[in-house]
C-alpha cells in the first residue's frame, strides 16, 4: 500500500547509471571506492548472547545493544551480513540446505517475528529477544550515522530514495536497485555484487526481498573485495520511506503486524501468512520433544 504524498526529486549529488543488466544505480558523484585494509571481526567477536533455536543461533541482545555492536564493526573489514528471519524465513530454511548454511554462516541472526517468539515460549522454549529488520534499520539511520557518513543500498525504488534521505538527513548513497529476476540472471547477479564491492560502506543494506538478499550476501562475502556490513532488511527501507504502510505500533508490540499486512496485500501475503508461516508451529513443537526425549533443560 503506498501512500499518498509523492517522493521529492534526487539531490543534485546523485548520479543516475544506467546498467546494461536492467538496473537503476544512482552514485554519488564524489564517491571514490576505498581499499580493503580492515581485519574481519569474526561472529564471536560482537560479543553476543546465543539462544539456538530451529537449528539457528539467534543473538539475543536489545536493539540498542545489537546497533551498538554493528557501529562497532570496522569499516574497512571485510563484508559480513546480518539476517533477520521472521516465521515464513525459518519454515524456508528448514527445507533448503543451502539456505541454512548462509544463515548459519550470518556475522548475526536475529529474529523478526513476535510470533515465533511468543509461540516459541508457550512451548516451552528458550527464545532470543526480537529485533526487526525494519527497527534496526531505523535505529542505526537515527542513531549510529557519523557526519557525511554514506551508505549502500540494493534494493528500493529509485522513486522512494529521495523521501528516505530526506526523512534521516542522509548523505546521498551510493544506490542501486537491480532489476527483475536478478537471482537468475548470471550477469545480473554479478553486477550487483560487483556494485557493492566497489562502492564500499560501513552500512549496505540489501532490500530485496528473501531469500534473494541472503543469497546475495554469502556471494559478496565469499567472493571477496567488499567491505562493511550487510544487512537483510526486507521491505525495510519501503516503510521507512513510506512506500508502504507499517502496522501501527501496538499491532508490532502485539505480534499482530502480520494481520495488518495480510489485510493491506492480501494477495500478496496469503500464501506466506496462512499457508507457509504456520508450519512453524510443528517445527517448535518438534524441538520441545526432542529436548524432552534427550533429557535437555529447554530453557537453558
Amino acid at each position: 500500500m503506498t501512500q499518498t504524498r509523492l517522493p521529492g526529486l534526487l539531490p543534485a549529488t546523485i548520479r543516475p547509471v544506467p546498467s546494461r543488466h536492467g538496473g537503476v544505480a544512482h552514485v554519488p558523484a564524489d564517491a571514490v571506492p576505498t581499499e580493503d585494509n580492515g581485519p574481519r571481526l569474526p561472529a564471536a567477536g560482537m560479543a553476543r548472547a546465543q539462544v539456538r533455536l530451529l537449528g539457528l543461533d539467534f543473538t539475543s541482545l536489545t536493539l540498542a545493544q545489537v546497533a551498538s555492536r554493528l557501529a562497532e564493526h570496522p569499516a574497512g573489514a571485510p563484508f559480513g551480513y546480518v539476517v533477520t528471519p521472521n516465521a515464513d524465513h525459518l519454515v524456508r530454511v528448514n527445507h533448503d540446505s543451502r539456505l541454512n548454511s548462509i544463515y548459519r554462516n550470518a556475522v548475526l541472526c536475529l529474529l523478526d517475528s513476535r510470533v515465533v517468539f511468543g509461540l516459541g515460549r508457550l512451548v516451552g522454549l528458550a527464545v532470543p529477544k526480537v529485533v526487526t529488520g525494519a527497527d534496526l534499520t531505523a535505529y542505526l539511520l537515527e542513531q549510529h550515522m557519523r557526519p557525511d557518513e554514506r551508505i549502500t543500498i540494493i534494493g528500493l525504488s529509485p522513486a522512494w530514495l529521495p523521501a528516505l534521505v530526506a526523512r534521516y538527513d542522509l548523505v546521498p548513497p551510493a544506490h542501486y536497485d537491480p532489476p527483475m529476476g536478478f537471482e537468475n540472471d548470471p550477469a545480473a547477479f554479478d553486477a550487483t555484487v560487483a556494485f557493492v564491492r566497489d562502492h564500499p560502506a560501513r552500512f549496505v543494506f540489501l532490500a530485496v526481498g528473501s531469500p534473494r538478499q541472503e543469497f546475495l550476501a554469502a556471494a559478496i562475502a565469499t567472493r571477496g573485495g567488499a567491505t562493511g556490513t550487510g544487512l537483510c532488511v526486507g521491505a525495510a527501507l519501503e516503510f521507512l520511506a513510506g512506500a508502504r504502510r507499517r502496522a501501527p505500533g501496538f499491532m508490532s508490540r502485539s505480534g499482530l503486524e502480520w494481520l495488518f499486512r495480510l489485510v493491506s496485500e492480501p494477495r500478496r501475503m496469503f500464501r506466506r501468512y496462512l499457508i507457509n508461516s504456520p508450519v512453524v508451529i510443528a517445527l517448535l513443537v518438534k524441538q520441545r520433544l526432542a529436548a524432552g526425549r534427550s533429557g535437555q533443560e529447554p530453557h537453558a
